[in-house]
């Protein structure tokens, strides 16, 4: 009978290195506590109290929403506090949109309930045409108004203001110059 040996190979040990340690800084705390004068009366610390709460500057309630026309799309906030103003993007509508059709529009949702000018409101809009954004904004408009107040959501919706107009730009096929547009034809 022969023996057979059974032989095993070992890979060679490799290193394995420590992670490198990257210094952070760190910042020191003072050891010694601040010196806090104590005030007899609880209401002029109050007072301190509120005054740093409004210098530090408490951001505004609003309501948000979000309207959508092709490829437009309109960030609205309504403020109920200060200036009652319509701005789009850091610019007045009127200024902003530059044909009465693009300015009646985007403003229309707000017409038809009658809030125009009782709050302040704030557009961001990017995307598509000025119809396009236009008709993004009154979407936006229709949809924080009802967040502001259900109540208004009958009349809005009678109006087709909460409704996303969903007719997009069809996509070019290929072969084709345009969605549906072919090369001309040539018999020879």
């Amino acid at each position: 009978m022969v023996e057979k040996k059974i032989v095993k190979k070992i890979a060679p040990k490799t290193e394995i290195k420590a992670p490198e340690v990257v210094e952070q800084k760190a910042y020191v705390v003072p050891e010694t506590p601040i010196e806090v004068e104590e005030i007899g009366d609880v209401d002029i610390s109050e007072e301190i109290a509120k005054s740093i709460k409004e210098a530090a500057g408490k951001p505004d309630r609003y309501y948000e929403a979000i309207g959508r026309r092709k490829t437009a799309v309109a960030r609205i906030r309504l403020y109920t506090k200060g200036d009652k103003e319509f701005i789009v993007n850091e610019m007045p509508y009127t200024q902003y949109f530059q044909t009465i059709e693009d300015r009646e529009s985007a403003v229309s949702s707000m017409k038809k309930m009658k809030c125009l000018d009782k709050f302040r409101i704030t557009v961001k809009v990017q995307g598509g045409g000025h119809r396009a954004q236009a008709e993004a904004i009154r979407h936006g408009t229709a949809r924080v108004l009802v967040d502001f107040n259900a109540n208004f959501r009958k009349r809005l919706r009678k109006a087709g203001f909460l409704t996303r107009d969903p007719r997009m730009r069809e996509r070019k096929k290929f072969g084709l110059k345009r969605a549906r547009k072919s090369p001309q034809w040539a018999k020879r």
